[in-house]
């Protein structure tokens, strides 16, 4: 009997060889083995709901997954490695920082202790006028500094507001246009009604004539 190879891809196993041979033999046909070959209804359904089965556990495995990931997400501030190297990097300093405070910690001591007259720069008398001017100078920069820093925010913004007076001031000579037509309008409308008020009232001294003629004393 020659030994099967275990190197080959596809080997039979002992119930094929078995069939083959009840075949070769013709104890049993091909008809009957084609026929025992189809699965009955009650196994396909049962397959059915095992693919069923297998779908809802990888549909709950997403899920899951889905869950972790969102989870990960809204903690990643205080969980994820580039946050937390990010964090220590900050106390590292701050820590390095300390340190060099407590070093100085004497030094600062004395200069919180020690008195701030005479600390500052002499100046020769014959500056301290352009000193005073300075000083001045300096003060009404200070007070004025925020105008100005508005001043300079609003440079970018110049184009669009030149834009909209522009705008403005077609829009003023329009109704300036409109203003003087209704005025003119109106004037018309003065003078027809002088004319009307005039009319009805030679009208009416020609009527009270007629009627004081007519009338008997």
């Amino acid at each position: 009997m020659t030994s099967s190879n275990p190197w080959d891809p596809v080997q039979p196993t002992a119930a094929g060889l078995m069939l083959s041979q009840c075949l070769s033999s013709g104890v049993v046909s091909q008809e009957i083995l084609d026929i025992c070959g189809k699965p009955g209804p009650c196994f396909v359904h049962i397959s059915k709901a095992e693919q069923i089965v297998d779908h809802q556990a990888k549909i709950n495995q997403n899920n899951l997954d889905i869950e972790v990931l969102q989870i990960e997400k809204e903690t990643a501030d205080i969980s994820h490695p580039f946050y937390l190297t990010q964090k220590c990097q900050i106390l590292q300093g701050m820590n390095r920082h300390l340190e060099a405070v407590l070093k100085e910690k004497r030094a600062l001591r004395q200069r919180l202790v020690k008195p701030l007259c005479q600390d500052s720069l002499p100046i020769e008398a014959v500056f301290h006028r352009h000193a005073v001017e300075l000083l001045a100078l300096a003060v009404a920069l200070i007070e004025k500094l925020e105008a100005h820093l508005r001043t300079v925010r609003s440079i970018p913004q110049i184009p669009l507001t030149i834009k909209n007076m522009d705008s403005a001031l077609a829009k003023m000579d329009l109704l300036a246009t409109e203003i003087e037509e209704l005025a003119e309008q109106i004037l018309e409308w003065r003078e027809k009604q002088k004319g009307i008020f005039c009319d009805n009232s030679q009208l009416t001294v020609e009527s009270y004539s007629c009627f004081k003629s007519v009338t008997p004393y």
